[in-house]
């Protein structure tokens, strides 16, 4: 014994119930720094009302702790979720002193006891009975990660529902809340000058995404510069038109629609076949007609998909593990396409490159008058320095060669000096186009404006695939976006009904002629990420202003003077983001999984390495092409052979695609490997019955009026 302050001690030492401090929700927290496995997805147990604990052991058997301090007057319930870390609302029942006896309490008591008994866990049932046998799902004072653990693996599948509130608390009834650290949320409408500036910024943010696909697609076709800005032309009124119609009969959410990468490698492909390399006449206008067709026939199989609520029951099988090396082995398809092209003019590229890094990654915390210019405006702001610097290189005669002229063809030089730098001429210099003079200051993009499209089993039979890719990515996005404006996430009907859309969304692509598909962009998050905003309007507003810009001819081709190198050298940056995002998805999984790991791991190698053997199966193609383009040759010269042409040309064109290798792998690894629904991390999509429960949720996704009451018997569409 021991004497301490005046008071008899015993050096015994005697077990002391841990302080249990209350579950207070901070209000300037990260909320990344707080996600969960269930906090990302929404995993709560069926019996909203608990607050199981276990206590150690504990020799008093009266001890209590009080999470309030009571008043006469009774004030709103506040009880604080455990997992999610926010309050719940409505809550009648707790847990209180342990007395021997199942008990009840009233709606002001606040109070925690810990039972004496070793590791005994308090559970409440939904009525609000305490139960000190209880096996609901608790929160272990003690060790809750193994508790929790357990028991989530344990759990059936029909024991979960669906709480998509992440970052902010849940809303009143038929009221939508913006989540915290988003300056315009889904639903608010900032004023006419404010939605003008989110419109601008949200699309120039997206710039990368938009207008550099044609670039470099169009030239490669054989298009003169007048076509190229034709093109983008197109693209701009394109992504206008299909970001409305998405707005108002697809997810509804704010989304902008546009040229996708995920097209741009099938269509590299096709324009490579062997029987196009030689054509000389008309050569961009066949090319087009053929992608048209197959884009048509890609996309209607796309509607199917949707319109038929087959994408519900395909849903069932897409998972986070599917979709990150899926969308990530669409930006690195291009790894020996982008710098590749983009070294033809060093002097341009390597400025470039470095200079958005910069930008993004070194400036990115920097504001000026509140905003954030070099995160939101990286890629805009970069090209327009860049582009100033080459006119600067041009106008000082950087790429003045004796005798030469940018201006004539490369067929038609002699001298062998000039023949060299032909090519670099015309990829780094930044007056060698001839759209600004030749375009019109007004010209409307109109359907079939190249001709009637061709149709071909076997680049039908790409697209088909293709668009199973596309759907593959926008799910992926869908989701992401569902969480980021604090929504739940959409009912697989209307997820069905987004899929239907961009369906036909790129039917009006391939009859416009624009080369690719229309899909939901993958770079829409990174755009939420940094802009800070969510807002329909923002999004209507700014595809509206892209309409209005399309039908200005000098602005496509104003865009079409981008030097190749340029734009090689910011699409370089734009797929290594594609990658990262898609490989960012892996955070609603168990990322530290050997199963998951190795399942990525695996898709992403064999995506990658299974192409590369059907792109060099046959070397003769490399002194034909470039060698940039020579890994899309593969279809007309790879080992499939069965005497089948339409079908040889279709399966080695597949194979030699990374992006449908990568899918095909994960799709059969995840779905055949055992793992429960925690470790693969099961998108979490709303249900029917929650659109009873939550009266914001229809508001959301649900049709505007007179169109729902003609749909009104589509459930598929979650209408």
């Amino acid at each position: 014994m021991s004497l301490r302050n005046g008071k008899r001690h015993t050096d015994t030492p005697v077990s002391v119930p841990a302080r249990v401090e209350p579950f207070v929700p901070k209000t300037d927290h990260n909320p990344k720094e707080l996600r969960s496995w269930a906090k990302r997805t929404g995993f709560v147990s069926d019996y909203s009302a608990e607050a199981g604990t276990s206590a150690g052991e504990n020799t008093d058997t009266a001890a209590g702790f009080n999470f309030e301090h009571k008043n006469e007057a009774s004030s709103p319930k506040i009880e604080i979720d455990p997992i999610l870390g926010r309050t719940r609302r409505d809550r009648g029942n707790e847990i209180q002193l342990e007395n021997g006896v199942t008990t009840t309490r009233k709606d002001n008591d606040r109070v925690l006891n810990l039972g004496s008994e070793n590791q005994k866990k308090v559970g409440v049932n939904a009525n609000g009975v305490v139960n000190k046998e209880s096996n609901d799902h608790g929160i272990s004072a003690v060790a809750p990660v193994p508790e929790v653990k357990k028991e989530e693996e344990d759990m059936a599948e029909g024991d979960v529902k669906v709480n998509m509130y992440v970052d902010g608390e849940e809303p009143g009834e038929g009221e939508w809340q913006r989540p915290p650290g988003l300056k315009c949320g889904l639903r608010e409408n900032p004023g006419l000058v404010a939605l003008i500036y989110y419109g601008l910024q949200h699309y120039l943010s997206l710039a990368g995404s938009l207008v550099f696909v044609p670039l470099i697609m169009v030239p490669a076709m054989g298009g003169t510069d007048k076509d190229t800005a034709t093109v983008i032309s197109t693209v701009l009124f394109l992504s206008g038109i299909t970001t409305i119609l998405h707005s108002y009969f697809g997810t509804r959410l704010p989304l902008v629609q546009g040229s996708s990468f995920v097209h741009l490698a099938p269509a590299l492909v096709i324009m490579n076949a062997q029987e196009y390399r030689n054509l000389t006449e008309h050569k961009f206008r066949h090319i087009m007609r053929e992608l048209q067709g197959a884009i048509i026939v890609g996309s209607i199989f796309q509607c199917v998909l949707g319109f038929s609520g087959l994408m519900s029951l395909l849903l069932r099988l897409i998972n986070p593990i599917v979709v990150a090396p899926t969308v990530a082995a669409v930006g690195l398809a291009f790894f020996s396409y982008g710098f590749p092209q983009a070294g033809t003019c060093l002097e341009i590229s390597i400025p470039q490159i470095a200079l958005v890094l910069i930008f993004t990654l070194y400036l990115r915390g920097i504001s000026i008058f509140g905003r954030q210019i070099f995160r939101i405006y990286a890629v805009p702001l970069s090209v327009t320095i860049i582009w100033i610097y080459a006119s600067f290189l041009t106008a000082g005669g950087a790429y003045n060669y004796k005798g030469c002229s940018p201006n004539v063809p490369s067929s038609n030089i002699l001298n062998d000096g000039c023949r060299r730098h032909a090519y670099t001429m015309k990829h780094c210099r930044t007056d060698v186009s001839n759209a600004l003079s030749t375009a019109a200051w007004v010209r409307f993009p109109y359907p079939l404006q190249w001709g009637i499209p061709i149709f071909h089993f076997r680049t039908s039979i790409i697209m088909i695939i293709v668009s199973l890719v596309a759907s593959v990515d926008s799910v992926g996005t869908y989701h992401a976006a569902s969480l980021r404006v604090n929504s739940r996430a959409p009912t697989p009907g209307v997820v069905s009904r987004g899929i239907a859309l961009e369906g036909f969304c790129s039917i009006l692509a391939g009859c416009w002629g624009s080369g690719t598909g229309s899909t939901t962009l993958t770079e829409n998050m990174h755009t939420i990420d940094i802009t800070k905003v969510a807002n329909q309007k923002v999004v209507e507003l700014g595809a509206a202003l892209l309409i209005l810009f399309s039908f200005v001819g000098k602005v496509g081709a104003l865009l079409a003077s981008i030097p190749q190198a340029l734009a090689a050298s910011v699409l370089c940056f734009m797929w290594a983001l594609t990658a990262s995002l898609g490989l960012s998805t892996l955070q609603y999984g168990q990322s530290t999984s050997f199963r998951n790991i190795t399942i990525v791991g695996v898709s992403l190698f064999l995506g990658l390495s299974v192409p590369a053997y059907f792109q060099q199966y046959q070397s003769s193609t490399s002194l034909m092409l470039p060698s940039y383009l020579v890994p899309y040759a593969a279809a007309s010269s790879g080992p499939f052979h069965t005497g089948i042409k339409e079908l040889d040309f279709a399966v080695n064109a597949l194979m030699s695609m990374n992006m449908v290798v990568t899918l095909l792998v994960s799709f059969i690894l995840d779905n055949t490997v055992p793992g429960n629904q925690q470790e693969r991390g099961v998108y979490v999509w709303s249900r029917a019955e929650d659109l009873a429960a939550d009266p914001s949720l229809p508001s959301e996704y649900s049709l505007p009026r007179k169109v729902g009451r003609c749909c009104c018997c589509a459930k598929c569409l979650g209408v």
